[in-house]
């Protein structure tokens, strides 16, 4: 099929099909899942712990930083989840780019570190370091496939200008 022969609507639903059919995809939603499933695990578990050992200024500090990382987390994967139901079919593009369904969030999960990060225990600095290198990929993507942009016409154009940006092989 042509350029010429698909509408702009469907050029879109090609684009955002052929992005969560991809190698890039399925790699970020199993960054995204595995990143969110390691949190929790530290957030229950050994980083309770060394909460409960903090002097109480690095203590509050570390409530508002776990929420933070928390939050970059729950917005990840929900976008994730959204463009995986696009793919299997239980969810049409145009729902998909309403802003219900788009990554939000964004003045928290953009927002920068508070003073005495290095306060922190490694562990939950080297969480909010990975959240945020995720939660800013997947607004890129967000803008690339929702927002449009400058990428050639066509779904190959959008998807090589993905492959490019994000280092897909």
């Amino acid at each position: 099929m042509a350029y010429s022969d698909v509408g702009d609507d469907n050029l879109h639903e090609l684009t955002l099909q052929s992005f969560t059919g991809s190698a890039l995809f399925q790699r970020t939603f199993d960054e995204g899942m595995s990143l969110v499933e390691e949190t929790a695990r530290y957030l229950d578990g050994p980083g309770r712990e060394e909460q409960r050992n903090l002097p109480r200024k690095a203590a509050m500090l570390y409530a508002g930083e776990s929420m933070r990382v928390t939050t970059r987390l729950m917005q990840a994967a929900s976008w994730l989840l959204v463009q995986r139901a696009v793919h299997e079919g239980d969810m049409n593009v145009e729902d998909a780019a309403s802003e219900r369904y788009r990554l939000g969030s964004r003045e928290i999960c953009f927002g920068g570190s508070a003073d005495g990060i290095e306060l922190l225990p490694a562990m939950l600095q080297n969480l909010l370091a990975r959240s945020d290198n995720l939660y800013r990929r997947i607004a890129r993507l967000d803008q690339v496939l929702f927002d449009g942009g400058s990428a050639p016409p066509g779904a190959r154009g959008q998807f090589a200008r993905l492959e490019q940006a994000f280092g897909g092989k």
